[in-house]
């Protein structure tokens, strides 16, 4: 039986660190700097190859955000059930933010295709509209679904802190680093900060949590503490 536990919760580990490499390849990957400067409505239709793109690659973000507290609520519920459903039910949260994302994403497309069709002249309409999609995109990727997906990650960590699955060297750092992604996104709703070098550096905490856990998960696993308590 404790055999059979640990080959459950060192399979836990793997699909949860390669569930933490694809967040961060599908976030990295779903970035559309064609829509970030003056010229986006332009630039949008120019390369509409590249805005579908980062498209896929949001959609993809779906199976990290869900799947991941998804899969470690087996485990983590023996622990704190409470914390471990508040987990999943910010992941699916996330899901649906980054769905509303894309469909906003896909509007911009459209509209930049509309706006190169009718001419700068007479397209002043088509601006605004832009600009307000722009904004509500920027709203829901950047404050919606992160604080709904690092609220995840912070309800799991802090059952990782209390059990001791991972090292509490790798713990603290994930928690703190998700307080500082909370003020990231906060700051940013309130238009104190915007997609800067602040918003960067107060994200990078947690980033490279998520890089350091998914690493240390497919190597090493779950601490043996960790191991013993898992059951199918």
């Amino acid at each position: 039986m404790l055999m059979k536990n640990r080959t459950v919760s060192k399979r836990t580990a793997l699909i949860t660190g390669l569930l933490l490499m694809l967040g961060l390849v599908t976030g990295v990957f779903s970035v559309v700097p064609v829509i970030d400067g003056s010229d986006y409505l332009i630039e949008a239709s120019n390369h509409a190859n590249q805005v579908l793109l980062g498209a896929f690659f949001q959609l993809l973000m779906i199976i990290a955000y869900v799947g991941l507290p998804i899969q470690l609520y087996p485990m983590l519920s023996r622990h704190n059930k409470s914390l471990a459903i508040g987990s999943v039910a910010f992941g699916i949260i996330a899901g649906v933010f980054i769905m509303l994302g894309v469909i906003l994403l896909l509007l911009l497309l459209t509209l930049s295709q509309e706006f190169t069709k009718i001419g700068i002249g007479d397209g002043s309409y088509v601006q605004t509209l832009g600009e307000l999609l722009r904004e509500g995109r920027d709203l829901v990727n950047h404050v919606a679904t992160t604080l709904s997906f690092v609220l995840a990650l912070f309800f799991f960590n802090c059952i990782f802190y209390k059990t001791r699955s991972i090292p509490r060297w790798l713990s603290v750092p994930g928690l703190l680093g998700a307080v500082l992604s909370i003020l990231a996104s906060l700051l940013f709703m309130v238009h104190l900060i915007g997609l800067d070098a602040a918003y960067m550096i107060l994200n990078l905490p947690i980033a490279l949590y998520q890089l350091v856990l998914a690493i240390w998960l497919i190597i090493k696993g779950f601490n043996q503490l960790e191991q013993a308590s898992v059951s199918p």
